[in-house]
C-alpha cells in the first residue's frame, strides 16, 4: 500500500500538530485494525451517541473501557481457558480471541457510562459543549439620551458641605 507523506505540508503549518498526529494515527490504524469485534455507532438525538459492540463470550470483568487523550480504547482479554481444554469443539463459531478497538473522539465528546446486555457492550457518549463555546444572543439596547444634557451634568460642580468639589 502506498503511504502518504504529509511532512512538507506540516513543516510550514504552525499549530496543526494535533491534526498531523490524527492523520498519522488514522493512516497507521487503517492498516493494522481488524474488523473484529463488530460494532454499531448509533445517534440518539442531537448530542447523544452509543457504541454497541458484540462481545459474546466475554464477562464484564474481562472488558476494559478507557478514555485517554480523546481516544476511547476498548479491550477484551479472556481469562485462561485451560479449564476448557477438556472440551473438543466440533465447530467453533464464537471467537474467543483478545481484542483492542480504538475510537478517536471528537472535541467535547464525553463517555457517560458502559453496560453489557445480551452479549452487547453499550458505551454511552454525549457531546457537552461548554457554555463559553455555545452561541449566545446579544441584546441590542437603544440609548435614548441627550448628549448635551450629559455634558452639562458632568460639568456642574458638586456641592458638599458648602464647598464645591
Amino acid at each position: 500500500m502506498n503511504t502518504l507523506d504529509l511532512t512538507p505540508i506540516f513543516r510550514s503549518a504552525i499549530g496543526f500538530d494535533r491534526m498531523a498526529n490524527m492523520v498519522d494515527s488514522m493512516m497507521a490504524g487503517a492498516e493494522t485494525q481488524s474488523n473484529w469485534p463488530p460494532y454499531n455507532i448509533e445517534k440518539h438525538g442531537d448530542d447523544d451517541y452509543r457504541i454497541s459492540m458484540a462481545v459474546a463470550g466475554f464477562k464484564d470483568s474481562e472488558l476494559d473501557v478507557t478514555v485517554h487523550d480523546q481516544m476511547l480504547i476498548i479491550r477484551g482479554t479472556q481469562s485462561d481457558q485451560s479449564a476448557e481444554q477438556a472440551v473438543t469443539y466440533l465447530h467453533r463459531g464464537i471467537a474467543g480471541r483478545n481484542f483492542e478497538r480504538r475510537f478517536q473522539l471528537a472535541d467535547f465528546i464525553q463517555v457517560h457510562g458502559a453496560s453489557i446486555e445480551n452479549g452487547l457492550l453499550h458505551i454511552e457518549l454525549q457531546r457537552v459543549i461548554p457554555e463559553a463555546m455555545k452561541p449566545r444572543k446579544i441584546n441590542i439596547s437603544s440609548a435614548n439620551y441627550d448628549a448635551e444634557d450629559q455634558t452639562i451634568e458632568a460639568a456642574k460642580p458638586k456641592v458638599v458641605g458648602g464647598k464645591a468639589r
